[in-house]
Formats: C-alpha cells, structure tokens, sequence
C-alpha cells in the first residue's frame, strides 16, 4: 500500500511499508537532467550530483560517506535525462539518520571551490572513461542524431569545455532554479511506519526558492540522420533508432511486449537471427526509452568491421519480417510471461520499490498496483503489437555508427 503526502510548499512524498523486510530505502527525486540543460552549461545537472557528496557546512565528503558506512548503510546518486536521484538504503533503525545526512547534503553543500576543481578533473576522468566504452558512446551518438540541437540530444556528462566553466555561482543558481519543491519527490520503502512522512515534512516541507526561472519544454523533432564516428576499437558498434512512445502512453504495454519479442531477451528475434543463426555479434538487443513528450526504440549491435554489412542487412531484414508477419501466438504468451515475472522479481528489494514509486510520482503523477499492471500486460494481443511494428518499424529511422577505419555499411548514408 503506497501513502501519498504533499507538504505545504508542493513538495511529495509516497511512502511504502514493508514489514516483511528490514531494510528501508530513501531516495530523493528531482526533476532535474540533461534535457533541462543549455549548449553553455551541459553536464551541470550531472557534476551537481556529485557535489552534494563533497561536504557540507558541517560534514566533510569523508564524514558523508563515514556516516553511511558506519551504519552499514549505503548512499549513492545517479543523473538521468529527465530527473536525478539521491538514495540510501540502510537498516530499518537507522532511518531518521539517513533522512538528516540527505537532507543535510540537499540543503548545507557547501560547494567549496577547492572541491568543485578536484572534482571537475574526477569528472573529466570519467568522460574519458566513457569515451573508452564505444558500446556506450554509440547510444549517445544516436541521441545527437535523433534529437540534433535539442537538449535530449546532449550527453548527461556533459563535455570537457563545459565541465571547465562550472563554478559556485553557477551550482548555486541551477539549485535555485530546479531544485524547487514542485519538482521533488522523496519516496521511501522498507520497513516504515506512515508516521515517518511527518520526519520528511519537519526537514522537506517548508523550503521555497522563490523566482525560479522555470525552464519550458520543448517537444522534439524526430531526425532520420546517420552519424558515424571514427574510433580505433576491436568492433563496429552499430545503433538503429525508431521514433517511440512518450511515458505513459495508452500503447506503451503493446511497445512493451514487442520489444521484448524483437529483442529484450535471449529467445527474441534479433538474438536468434544474428547471434544464433548467423553467428555475427555477442552483444545484440533492443530497448525503448520513454520520455515526457517522446520516446525512441534502439536497437544495437557489435561485431567485427568485416561482418559489419552483414549485420547491417540482418538487423534490417528481421526487422522488416517482424513487421511483415507479426507475433506469433506462442511468442505473445512467452512476452508477456516474461515481463511479469521480471516485474515481481524486480521488486524483491526495498531500493527496487522506492525508485519505482519516485520515478512514478514524479514523472507520471500516479501508481499502479501490480494486479492493474499484470491486466494491462494481459490485455496486449497480437492485433495490438501488429499495430504498434506498423507504426515504429518504419522506414524514418536513424543509425549512429562508432566504426575502426570508418568502415560503413553501403547503405550509410
């Protein structure tokens, strides 16, 4: 059972117990990624994330993470598109603590200019990471293809040039503007009492920034581009993006199931066509990604740049088949099957829960129980995913292509 709260100033919090575990997770969400950036301070949503963990106006970052650790509890963040979330996860009795040292990370950062420069070149090191990982930056690629100069477009880390400029001012201003409470959610699971949400409000409930410059969305365009990057890499790493559904979409259970037959798991389409049969890559699959206002089906593949075409044209022709001649009566109830076991399974743990009902508040605004989630997987048929191949697997898609000595299929535009 899920309590939802809002405090006086908009803030939100839902609240699950669980009193069959002993742990309980605390996650703070905001509404606050990469898409809310500009070309001048890319990356700025990203590096705060980081900050709030070197110190505060009373915790050093070593006392943070001491304050964690010394209650076998674990603390950790992560930055998104749309939204970035800091959580713990500790026992059941260490509860209130955790919610202080988060809130005090949320509220006291001291942001100390000596900091933020040893942490610009922590973060440098990890684009130069990143960079390391063609199977990653493909996925990127294919975001600046699709989205061209839209924000969606950007990558989360942001770029070297960017990270250089950040400074006190401009932490302290994107706080100011984004970090207001319309645009929080703190979701809590575990073994918790409903009294808990009063601790919440005491530390979340009454803050205001007041005259934030709201940023205003902006839906994106779909471009059918094709971007190659030339890199010194073992594989061609290869990407093919399809114009998909926004979050919350009345058809999102049908794109759903049909991803997971085209190539969510190891007995779909494209595992058996490319890795099975034709032995041509390890590493192939596809997923969807949702957004406010859009969404994108990706499909990817690795193989040596000598198999390149042959990939290439096999991706292609099981898409088309696919398309062509449906789902397969065995292959729906295999999906379907599939996905609701991944559900319950999924949601065995106490982080699991509360990023579900975060991420569900913030973006969406409302819950679903598991018994109306498992009848909205059931009430997909064959009809219903024919529809929804007929309407993505089209012709309009875009391919972002990481290849060695810019090898490229003949097709490559």
């Amino acid at each position: 059972m899920i309590t939802r709260h809002t405090c006086p100033n908009g803030l939100r919090i839902v609240l699950e117990k669980i009193p069959t575990v002993r742990s309980v997770a605390i996650g703070v969400w905001i509404g606050a990624g990469s898409r809310y950036e500009n070309e001048n301070n890319n990356g700025i949503s990203h590096f705060l994330e980081h900050m709030l963990f070197k110190g505060t106006k009373e915790r050093s970052a070593r006392e943070i993470a001491e304050a964690f650790d010394s209650i076998g509890g674990q603390v950790n963040a992560f930055t998104s598109k749309e939204y970035t979330c800091y959580y713990a996860k500790v026992m059941d009795n260490h509860k209130s603590h955790a919610l202080e040292v988060l809130g005090d990370m949320f509220f006291n950062s001291a942001f100390d200019e000596g900091e933020l420069e040893k942490e610009k070149n922590v973060v440098l090191e990890e684009i130069k990471m990143y960079e390391d990982t063609p199977d990653d930056i493909v996925h990127d690629l294919l975001g600046e293809a699709v989205y061209n100069t839209h924000a969606l477009g950007y990558p989360i880390l942001g770029t070297e040039e960017t990270i250089r400029n950040f400074d006190q001012k401009s932490l302290k201003n994107y706080v100011h503007d984004m970090y207001t409470p319309d645009q929080i959610v703190v979701s809590v699971a575990g073994n918790v009492e409903e009294s808990f949400i009063n601790e919440i409000e005491a530390l979340f409930g009454s803050y205001q920034y007041p005259q934030s410059n709201k940023i205003e969305l902006t839906k994106p365009d779909f471009h059918k581009r094709h971007l190659m990057k030339k890199k010194e890499t073992e594989q061609a790493h290869l990407c093919f993006g399809f114009d998909g559904l926004p979050l919350g979409h009345k058809d999102s259970y049908s794109l759903i199931v049909m991803n997971n037959v085209l190539g969510g798991s190891m007995s779909s389409r494209l595992f058996q066509d490319v890795r099975e049969e034709r032995g041509l890559a390890y590493s192939v699959f596809s997923y969807h990604s949702a957004h406010r206002d859009s969404g994108m089906l990706t499909v990817y593949a690795g193989t040596g740049a000598e198999q390149l075409e042959s990939l290439y044209e096999t991706v292609q022709s099981t898409l088309t088949s696919f398309k062509d001649t449906g789902m397969t009566p065995k292959e729906l109830l295999y999906s379907k099957e599939q996905l609701k076991g991944n559900l319950m399974l999924g949601l065995e743990s106490t982080n699991a829960r509360m990023s579900r009902n975060g991420k569900n508040e913030l973006m969406l605004g409302y819950h679903r129980t598991m018994d109306e989630v498992i009848d909205l997987i059931d009430s997909v048929t064959l009809d219903s995913v024919k529809r929804m191949a007929d309407q993505v697997l089209t012709d309009e898609f875009a391919v972002s292509l990481i290849s060695p000595n810019e090898v490229k299929p003949k097709s490559f535009a």
